[in-house]
């Protein structure tokens, strides 16, 4: 992680300086100055309408009662996209249209799901009714395992509270 950062903070900025100055020798300063500015508007259309897609398909999901895992991962991706686009830079800007554009993000959700089931170590599979099935009420719900062993060592939280004894009073949480 500290690697990452340090390309992000250190590296990245010399490199976007580099090739802005190669690029302003090349085309000159106008024109570089006008691309930059340029991708800056295009980028922000861009974030602006494929978020408005991602949110839509997320609230369909939801609808159908899925998790919306896939949907929320392209959420992601696009607020980061455009994170990178308000950089000023072509380094940033390559990588921020690169997850703005549809299947560019596809195969980057490939990448990090694999990378993801291998940093977890197990394949974690999520229940969720068929496409077009809707949310099963009262049904029984499946195994999220598939029947597998379920891992060991886990942490589990929860909330607990006291009940008083036929005392008719409500504990301190619970008054109006």
């Amino acid at each position: 992680m500290a690697v990452v950062l340090l390309l992000l903070f250190l590296v990245l900025p010399i490199a976007e300086l580099y090739v802005i100055i190669q690029v302003g020798q090349w085309v000159g300063i106008w024109p570089t100055l006008a691309i930059l500015l340029l991708d800056g508007f295009l980028g922000a259309y861009l974030a602006r309408s494929q978020g408005r897609t991602a949110w839509g398909r997320f609230n369909r999901a939801l609808n159908e009662g899925r998790v919306p895992a896939r949907e929320t991962f392209d959420g992601a991706m696009i607020i980061i996209g455009g994170a990178f686009l308000l950089a000023p830079g072509f380094i940033t800007d390559i990588i921020g249209f690169a997850l703005l554009i549809p299947p560019t993000r596809a195969l980057m959700r490939g990448v990090f799901a694999r990378l993801a089931k291998r940093r977890i170590g197990i394949a974690w599979t999520v229940a969720s009714p068929p496409r077009g099935a809707g949310p099963r009420p009262g049904g029984p719900r499946p195994d999220p395992f598939g029947g597998r062993a379920r891992p060991r060592g886990y942490d589990y939280e929860g909330t607990a509270r006291e009940v008083p004894e036929q005392s008719g009073e409500l504990p301190r949480g619970e008054r109006d």
